[in-house]
């Protein structure tokens, strides 16, 4: 496949063609704004030229005889005697028709330029005084023709002042040469900035790419260094936190299945055996197997049912929150543990308070933590329930036994996988702590026992990222039934 261009190379195309074509209109335009100054600038001295010349010719003396004028040759004469041509600007006096007097320092030589003297002579007497244009032997010539008739004298002239744009001009083009060459400059500056800043924003965005190319369904462990605030960094954050997560459910897949893998080889091994042993002939060894059979195939669909749940633990609609009643809460989960066992039953405190979590998964979690407290303990025993909200706003639930207690040193490892701590019965998957550590941590909370060897022990569930809806005050219950 061909590949395009990059991004950062269409980023900065994009950003210099705009810097571009904003540096031409702006350019253009002012280079017209200026052209028309310098035309106008121009007209405005032939005006004036021209009300000077009318000036001479109706309140004018003759310098020689101290009396109005009475020729055109004269008149013409003194007129370019009296005016001294600026730069780029020339004049001249027609007679007749024929050239009769020029400045000596003229900048332009109006005389020599055919094309000028051949749109005078058409322009004629009778034609209107402004300013025309004309394209002249030394480029384009803005002029103006001022006919001259003096009473008593039969000739005629004419009094022509001229400019060349072309050399009006030049400086306005020297100065925007200059203006194209600062303009290049600045978009090589732009250019290089842009190259740098748009480098930097899509670090991140090459780095992700680098790192997904490292990835694969065995190593998930790339992440992208991300260093900034700005909306790709949060971009590599969130793929960072995507990862995240999905190297927990790739790990907790494979946990899962090397867990199955394990535990399911024992009943499968054990069932085997027994078939392979069993004698056909015998009733009895046949109905002592097909239990023992329906025994273990009933524990590995528990132990089935278990790794699912802890599967989906990992999902983020594993949990449902919405708000609950938490004394309520405590009630049903106490009514429900008695039917499961006779103990001395109890309940430590009672908040009242409706904060929002996932009934059924924290009911589930509190009757397996009643399960494991009813297999270390016998009737006589005290199992207890209890629930408050500490000064922190934290939502704290936990089940209370009077047992033998737990090794400190187990303290942590008996919510691991398997792990059956000091049960009595070892009939279990050996997965409930650990489902109640994810029901926990699905809350964004927390799973933990604090326990005395000989005096019981206490499994707390904490969940300080719950949302209180409104709390009321503690009511302080102890109760015990024995049923």
């Amino acid at each position: 496949m061909r590949r395009g261009l990059t991004v950062r190379a269409r980023v900065l195309a994009a950003v210099l063609g705009a810097a571009a074509i904003g540096l031409v209109v702006a350019g253009g335009l002012s280079y017209l704004v200026q052209r028309e100054r310098v035309d106008n600038r121009i007209d405005e001295n032939l005006a004036q030229e021209v009300e000077e010349f009318r000036g001479l010719a109706e309140s004018g003396v003759d310098p020689q005889t101290a009396a109005p004028f009475t020729s055109v040759d004269r008149l013409l004469f003194v007129a370019l005697q009296r005016n001294v041509p600026g730069a780029n600007e020339g004049m001249l006096g027609l007679v007749d028709g024929e050239v009769a007097w020029v400045p000596s320092s003229a900048d332009l030589r109006l005389q020599d330029d055919a094309p000028l003297l051949g749109a005078v002579a058409e322009q004629g007497p009778e034609a209107g005084i402004r300013a025309r244009t004309v394209d002249g032997a030394s480029g384009s010539l803005r002029y103006v023709a001022v006919p001259v008739t003096v009473s008593g004298d039969p000739a005629t002239g004419m009094y022509v002042v001229a400019y060349s744009r072309d050399r009006e001009h030049a400086d306005l083009v020297d100065s925007y040469r200059t203006y194209v060459l600062a303009a290049g400059a600045s978009l090589l500056l732009i250019g290089g900035v842009a190259w740098a800043v748009v480098g930097r924003l899509l670090a991140p965005l090459r780095l992700l790419r680098e790192t997904a190319q490292r990835i694969s369904d065995t190593d998930l462990s790339g992440r992208i260094p991300v260093d900034g605030g700005d909306d790709v960094s949060r971009l590599g954050h969130t793929v960072n936190e995507m990862l995240d997560r999905l190297e927990a459910g790739f790990n907790a897949q494979r946990e899962a299945l090397d867990d199955a893998g394990h535990e399911l080889r024992t009943p499968i091994t054990i069932i085997r055996g027994h078939l392979e042993l069993m004698d056909a002939a015998d009733p009895d060894d046949v109905a002592e197997t097909r239990d023992l059979a329906l025994d273990e195939l009933d524990r590995m669909h528990r132990l089935v049912e278990d790794l699912i749940l802890l599967a989906k633990s990992q999902r983020p609609d594993f949990v449902r929150p919405q708000p609950v009643e938490l004394g309520r809460l405590v009630d049903d989960v106490l009514d429900k543990a008695q039917g499961m066992g006779e103990r001395r039953w109890a309940v430590d405190t009672r908040a009242e308070a409706l904060v929002e979590l996932d009934e059924q998964r924290i009911t589930q979690a509190l009757l397996q933590l009643v399960s494991n407290a009813l297999a270390v303990t016998d009737t006589d025993d005290t199992v207890a329930i209890g629930s408050e909200i500490d000064p922190g706003r934290a939502v704290r639930l936990w089940i209370r036994d009077s047992g033998p207690g737990i090794d400190p040193a187990q303290a942590e490892s008996i919510f691991e996988r398997f792990a059956h701590g000091n049960s009595r019965r070892h009939d279990g998957s050996g997965l409930g702590l650990a489902i109640v550590r994810a029901i926990a941590e699905a809350h964004h909370g927390s799973a933990t026992v604090r326990s005395t060897p000989g005096y019981g022990s206490v499994f707390t569930i904490e969940l300080p990222a719950v949302r209180i809806v409104s709390a009321g005050r503690d009511d302080d219950i102890t109760t015990e039934n024995t049923p």
